[in-house]
């Protein structure tokens, strides 16, 4: 019997309709997103990629989308696992890195955990830390910070698999989306250099209208002087000068210091999602 799984590389107008109201029923009954934001936002533009569609009598009801070649990267609408994608992803490449989201765990037979991302939360106010005598606090300004804030976040993140390696191509997409807010990108400039950066997002659209610490990030040679602290606190600061009453933030579970500073912000974990990985020769 043919599989009903059917990938795509140019979603159809149908089909977008169909992903993204299968993402949307998904996070109504979840509470949370379906999918990782770049996923969706690719859904959302049209965008060129390994669409998977799983259709049951005309309707969607299992969407996944994966990128890589022989190493394979891919996250399934709800954060699931289905055995028969897995099937076919692990035909076409010799490893298959699969995102589980909220309480799915690596219970699957051959596979290994390869990361672990928590997501923390804190309620609004929290105690704000100074900006340090001599620097400057300001907003991000479109068209003349682009440059500079690129090279102080890929500088912070030289090692991170996602966020140390961005492009202008990669911000312009961000800052282009509806819920780009500049008035919730904060810059700190120590001697005319941005020093560190706390970038902020209000989810407007959640029914809990909640906020997050989208990136934060300390140039190498600022690091050791407290900048993160003052930089989250008053980011948090700024979403609840917007009415927000709580905020989420993303950790790697390896990341020691970064999860100190939180814990003593009042940070409270809430979720883990896990990256698992499943090898064809095992």
């Amino acid at each position: 019997m043919a599989s009903p799984w059917r990938c795509v590389l140019s979603l159809s107008p149908q089909q977008r309709l169909d992903v993204l109201s299968l993402l949307n029923r998904s996070e109504a009954l979840l509470g949370r997103e379906a999918i990782d934001e770049g996923r969706r936002r690719a859904v959302v533009h049209g965008w060129r990629a390994q669409h998977w569609l799983y259709y049951d009598e005309g309707v969607l009801t299992k969407y996944a989308m994966s990128s890589g070649d022989e190493h394979a990267i891919v996250e399934m609408c709800g954060g699931d696992y289905d055995e028969e994608l897995l099937a076919h992803l692990l035909a076409a490449h010799e490893v298959v890195d699969w995102w589980t989201r909220g309480p799915q765990s690596c219970e699957y037979a051959h596979c290994t955990v390869i990361r672990m991302l928590q997501m923390l939360r804190v309620k609004l106010p929290v105690p704000v830390d100074d900006v340090p005598p001599g620097a400057v606090l300001r907003n991000f300004e479109t068209r003349r910070d682009e440059g500079a804030w690129l090279e102080q976040n890929n500088a912070a993140f030289a090692n991170h698999p996602e966020q140390g390696a961005w492009h202008q191509h990669d911000l312009d997409e961000r800052t282009n989306e509806p819920w780009f807010d500049p008035s919730g990108f904060l810059l700190l400039e120590i001697d005319g250099r941005i020093a560190a950066s706390c970038w902020t997002k209000v989810h407007e659209l959640h029914p809990d209208r909640f906020g997050e610490i989208y990136v934060v990030s300390v140039h190498p040679d600022f690091q050791r002087h407290h900048l993160g602290r003052v930089m989250v606190t008053q980011g948090l600061n700024v979403l609840f000068r917007k009415g927000v009453m709580d905020a989420v933030l993303f950790v790697d579970e390896s990341n020691d210091a970064a999860k100190k500073l939180y814990d003593s912000l009042g940070f409270r974990l809430e979720r883990e999602d896990r990256l698992v990985r499943f090898s064809r020769n095992y």
